[in-house]
């Protein structure tokens, strides 16, 4: 069972600059579960579940994402571990 789970929105200019594919990458790397995708309103959105470390890494990865994206503000919802996940998906 994951230690941690959070869900965040992340707001700039964060869309067509491969936030997605990079945070993809990222969360796979750091062994985490959870899924990433763009909204309508040009924010990202993310679910990221597994160690507190990894999940901490990742949320602060989503501070800067990567280097064309220009990161504004990240609201992060800390939630209770489900356990429900089983890999890291891009939508």
């Amino acid at each position: 069972m994951p230690d941690s789970r959070v869900h965040v929105f992340i707001q700039g200019d964060v869309q067509d600059v491969h936030f997605r594919d990079n945070a993809h990458e990222t969360a796979r790397a750091h062994d985490l579960t959870g899924w990433v995708r763009n909204l309508e309103d040009g924010r990202v959105e993310a679910v990221f579940e597994g160690s507190e470390e990894d999940v901490e890494t990742m949320v602060e990865w989503c501070r800067t994402g990567p280097i064309k994206a220009d990161v504004e503000d990240v609201e992060v919802e800390v939630g209770n571990p489900q356990g429900d996940l089983e890999d890291f998906e891009k939508h």
